[in-house]
């Protein structure tokens, strides 16, 4: 069996073939996913989808990129969501350098106030970090996130940014990057850190692994990311599917009721 941790079923590119995509997933045995909503549209889906299907929980915040269009109207309403029983953790938040459509100083806002949203509700923060890593790794210190612990998303740091993580209380969660050939952080994370301390993901339908990069990814595609860490960690992919399982079950508590 194996979790998506992190999947957009919510994005625009499902809209044609939602449920065949989710009967893909649960044929190639991944028995749990986890959608991220991350503005008001997204949200609303993933709430949506979580009624719908017994399987499916969400992680509900506001998206670096999108920093700039966040109020604190909407913050409230994420924390009011935030109590129904499948959502799981708030995010995807964090610091995102690359695009510049939400100033720095504005993400780094709306960054700390989820920081502090998750802290009140108890629930993990799920990390996106595009090139601002000495900065998110410097406001969850100051936030004292480690109350909490998250999930570093679709993580390409080092093994070192890696270990600082775990030792705040995060999970270090690998998707398709880590099956790319010249993906050499991905890979060493993969082969260093302990299995105890992964999850798998898909972030679909973006960053869809080898061999299909550059396509629509979607969850069933989280078996190849399972197999490349197996390849790596010289270990059976049975073994991984089973550990990887249990952390999400267990960091996620997705066997839990509130």
């Amino acid at each position: 069996m194996f979790i998506d941790t992190h999947v957009h079923l919510n994005a625009d590119q499902y809209d044609d073939d939602l449920k065949e995509v989710i009967e893909r997933a649960l044929q190639n045995n991944v028995t749990k996913m986890i959608v991220i909503g991350f503005d008001r549209k997204t949200i609303e889906r993933a709430m949506a989808l979580i009624e719908e299907y017994d399987f499916l929980y969400a992680v509900i915040g506001w998206h670096p990129v999108d920093a700039v269009d966040c109020t604190d109207e909407d913050l409230k309403w994420i924390e009011e969501l935030s109590s129904h029983p499948k959502v799981v953790g708030i995010g995807e938040t964090g610091l995102d350098y690359h695009w510049d459509k939400s100033p720095k100083e504005v993400q780094q806002e709306v960054f700390r106030k989820q920081i502090q949203l998750a802290k009140k509700v108890k629930l993990p923060i799920i990390i996106h970090n595009r090139e601002a890593t000495e900065d998110v790794l410097t406001i969850l210190k100051e936030e004292n996130a480690a109350e909490v612990g998250g999930v570093m998303h679709c993580f390409g740091g080092s093994v070192e940014t890696a270990q600082v993580s775990i030792d705040m209380n995060f999970m270090i969660s690998l998707g398709g990057p880590v099956t790319f050939k010249n993906a050499k952080k991905p890979k060493e994370v993969a082969e260093q850190i302990p299995l105890e301390h992964l999850l798998i993901e898909t972030d679909a339908p973006y960053l869809a692994p080898h061999p299909y990069r550059g396509k629509r990814n979607e969850p069933s595609y989280v078996t190849l990311v399972a197999e490349e860490i197996a390849r790596l960690k010289e270990l059976p992919v049975e073994e991984v599917a089973k550990i990887t399982t249990q952390n999400a079950e267990k960091f996620f508590k997705l066997n839990d009721s509130k």
